[in-house]
């Protein structure tokens, strides 16, 4: 299935993109695709309820926003240099295992939602990522029992304000938290969707231009590695967001000189069978 969240920021309503392409209304179901929907019963109930309903629910139009993909999670746990040519170009050194990081709940935001420059920023970046979503409790799970936790996965931005991250002392969650910095979707496809989490494509382009262009299959710490890794540190609850990492191609690591964002840059990004996503720049009003 694809899940899809729909409707003014704040208030969406959940629903389903169907194979042939049409978007329903799937509040009739009763839950959103929340914490206790995920920790539960709630794909195989979803499923059963939209094989009897899909036929007949409410058709959402085309020109109605695409919100988040989820509710908002417990928290979204970030693999930082997890491409060995991005650790390249950061000029920093291949990690010998994950760097973790965490991104403030509060950035989440829509698909095609604009991105908000912050005030004071001169250094917004950006980076295509595959976002794991969890989908059962998870604490000292193995490798080879990782992907029974996953519920699926979402196309991932992850926006960050190098200043703030690597010029300002303390930790990274001070360039990546801001709001709109983490836009999710346009939906979550669950596992069954995705044959193998580490060949997917993924890319993106600034005002028409390619900067990203790579495959997870150049991942340093695959999927299956980085739900066990993570949960020996902490607990991950259903619906938790796990950020895999990006390619070389950002901002920052440009040559000759690095460029960032400014108003009216237009970024699209997309993932091999998890959709694509637009935003527009903008400064902070």
């Amino acid at each position: 299935m694809k899940l899809i969240r729909t409707g003014a920021s704040g208030h969406e309503i959940p629903g389903l993109l169907l194979s042939d392409g049409r978007r329903i209304d799937a509040s009739g179901f009763g839950a959103d695709y929340d914490e206790a929907f995920f920790g539960g019963d709630g794909l195989a109930r979803l499923a059963a309820w939209a094989q009897a309903n899909a036929a007949s629910a409410p058709v959402i139009a085309p020109d109605v926003r695409l919100g988040p993909c989820l509710a908002r999670p417990s928290k979204i746990v970030c693999v930082g240099l997890n491409y060995a040519d991005h650790a390249k170009e950061s000029g920093m050194p291949i990690p010998p295992e994950p760097i973790l990081f965490f991104k403030s709940t509060t950035s989440i935001a829509g698909p095609n939602d604009a991105v908000v420059i912050p005030r004071g920023s001169k250094k917004t970046d950006w980076e295509v990522e595959l976002a794991v979503i969890i989908g059962r409790r998870a604490s000292y799970v193995s490798e080879a029992d990782a992907m029974q936790h996953v519920a699926g996965y979402a196309l991932h931005n992850d926006y960050s304000e190098r200043e703030w991250q690597l010029e300002r002392g303390g930790q990274w969650v001070k360039g990546k938290s801001c709001d709109t910095f983490a836009p999710l979707g346009p939906f979550l496809a669950t596992r069954d969707e995705v044959a193998d989490p580490q060949a997917l494509k993924l890319w993106l382009s600034v005002n028409g231009v390619r900067r990203q262009h790579s495959t997870t299959a150049q991942m340093i710490f695959g999927v299956r590695q980085l739900v066990s890794y993570i949960s020996q540190f902490m607990t991950l609850l259903p619906g938790d967001v796990i950020s895999t990492g990006t390619p070389p191609g950002v901002g920052l690591g440009l040559k000759p000189q690095p460029i960032f964002l400014q108003p009216g840059d237009v970024v699209e990004l997309g993932i091999d069978g998890l959709g694509t996503q637009r935003q527009v720049a903008r400064a902070y009003a």
